[in-house]
């Protein structure tokens, strides 16, 4: 049951270190300066978005069978491991037309737009699919989120450039490798089968 928490945290805390929402998090924090209400925005964002996201994993879980769904989310861990390696970019205009709703709502809004296909939601779908306390999950990505992005909010910059985005870049695309190889086992004790 605690890996159903801890796995998730893990994940996500490593995949957004330099994602877009890192990014729209330290622009945030350099236009608005106030960091309590922008951490609030993500937190509420965050929950908002990785609960639809992992009620879909939980509820697509269901609908294979369990050598078909370890297979599935092995190719999906992979294919994310290569999305993870890739550098995000931030649009500029993404959180400049919210800007007029102050720190709080901007943030709650522009986080949960930019969550929208982002990988850690992708990543809370496969990772809810896997375990079976998908709540626990959602409060793990969560937990991941705030990791990686309460630090940037409340120290800015200097938290930012000093991170060797790279090296977690990569460590991050060896977490999802690891549980790709992981679901691959699962299938494979299954029987191996794609389909029943």
């Amino acid at each position: 049951m605690l890996e159903s928490l801890l796995v998730p945290t893990l994940i996500v805390a490593l995949a957004e270190i330099g994602d877009k929402t890192q990014l729209l998090a330290l622009l945030l924090a350099a236009r608005f300066r106030k960091p309590w209400p922008i951490i609030w925005g993500i937190v509420i964002a965050t929950l908002a978005n990785h609960f639809l996201a992992g009620a879909v994993g939980n509820w697509a879980a269901g609908l294979f069978s369990p050598a078909t769904l370890s297979w599935t989310l092995a190719a999906s861990f992979v294919a994310v491991a290569l999305w993870t390696l890739v550098p995000d970019k931030l649009d500029d205009d993404e959180s400049s037309s919210f800007k007029r709703y102050g720190p709080f709502l901007t943030t709650l809004i522009a986080f949960f737009i930019a969550e929208m296909g982002d990988k850690t939601q992708v990543a809370t779908v496969m990772l809810a699919a896997q375990y079976p306390h998908f709540i626990l999950v959602v409060i793990g990505t969560t937990l991941g989120m705030l990791v990686a992005n309460v630090p940037v909010v409340l120290l800015g910059n200097f938290a930012a450039d000093r991170l060797p985005l790279t090296l977690i870049r990569r460590l991050a695309a060896a977490a999802f490798l690891a549980l790709a190889a992981y679901a691959t086992y699962q299938a494979l004790q299954l029987g191996g089968h794609l389909w029943y």
